[in-house]
């Protein structure tokens, strides 16, 4: 009899299962059901690492499961991008892109473009910025203009790699400021940490890179920054104007956002912008950004889209005329 009990109450149980239903990709019910992946394009240790890392914990935090950050290097931050792109679209690996994704495919590294994610939201801008030594003669841009202008192709500037997002952002401003990109001659290097060291050292004449790569420097009065390619004067550093208040029209901005692969159910979509907006609406962020002086620049869902279609106009213009441009 006990024999009989047991394997009928073994039948229920299995048709009570039969009968429940399924768990499915979109079910935001249930998501997230596994472990979260935060792809960040670029090394660990570094800014875009240090802004993938807190968003990962913070999620963690708020969905309940672990959230890994895994470093996709490589192919000037193509394979990272790559990889954010072609993931299983379930909403359970998101990539952290930057703003080579809006340069990548016009400089022939890939073909990837905005239009292949699902953009969750912005976090992060950071302005580029035009930093001389403190004893530089140039005491503003207009002075520095003048400077170009009457020694055409005599000036070092550097800041990143060739084609990196400093060099693209001097050659919209020289643009801008009616310069030829070759006015200027741009020595490559591996970063803004080294260009500025090759600055205090006097190789250098300038460099371009965003205020808070330089910020130790220029609070210790080792360096000055002149000018910032933003629309406005930058939080912290409100000392230092922009390039548009001496009459040239330039914005350049370094931004990080995160991205789903195109096909993510919407309903997971909805969940995973509505938790991180909670994120950057919290104290934690607006306290790490501060703390590690990046910019707070936070565009949701359509916005985020449109700006990011924006930015893919702007650089193509940009790259072009720099000679950068690959079909």
């Amino acid at each position: 009899m006990n024999r009989f009990l047991f394997c009928l109450l073994g039948l229920s149980l299995c048709l009570f299962t039969a009968c429940a239903p399924p768990a499915t990709p979109g079910d935001a019910s249930r998501f997230p059901s596994k472990n979260l992946t935060v792809i960040c394009p670029w090394a660990a240790g570094g800014g875009t690492d240090r802004v993938s890392r807190f968003f990962a914990d913070q999620l963690e935090k708020a969905l309940g499961k672990p959230a890994v950050v895994t470093n996709r290097t490589g192919g000037g931050g193509a394979v990272g991008h790559s990889a954010g792109s072609t993931a299983r679209p379930d909403g359970h690996t998101i990539l952290m892109g930057t703003f080579e994704l809006s340069t990548m495919h016009w400089m022939g590294i890939s073909q990837l473009t905005y239009a292949d994610y699902e953009p969750l939201l912005q976090v992060n801008a950071d302005p580029a910025a035009l930093i001389v030594r403190q004893d530089s003669p140039w005491k503003d841009v207009k002075d520095l203009v003048a400077a170009i202008t009457a020694a055409p192709g005599q000036l070092k500037m550097s800041g990143t790699a060739t084609g990196g997002a400093w060099d693209l952002a001097r050659a919209g401003f020289q643009l801008a400021a009616g310069l030829k990109v070759k006015d200027v001659l741009w020595v490559p290097t591996d970063g803004s940490a080294p260009s500025l060291v090759e600055l205090l050292g006097g190789h250098l004449d300038i460099v371009c890179c965003s205020l808070p790569e330089a910020a130790s420097q220029i609070e210790s009065g080792q360096l000055r920054a002149l000018a910032v390619m933003a629309g406005e004067r930058v939080a912290g550093f409100d000392a230092v104007p922009t390039v548009k208040e001496a009459g040239i029209d330039w914005e350049a901005v370094g931004w990080r956002g995160l991205l789903l692969p195109k096909s993510t159910p919407p309903s997971i979509v909805e969940k995973l912008r509505s938790t991180l907006q909670e994120i950057t609406q919290s104290e934690s962020y607006l306290e790490f950004m501060d703390g590690n002086r990046f910019g707070v620049e936070v565009k949701l869902g359509e916005a985020f889209r449109e700006f990011l279609e924006e930015q893919d106009a702007q650089w193509q213009k940009v790259i072009e005329a720099a000679g950068y441009a690959k079909s």
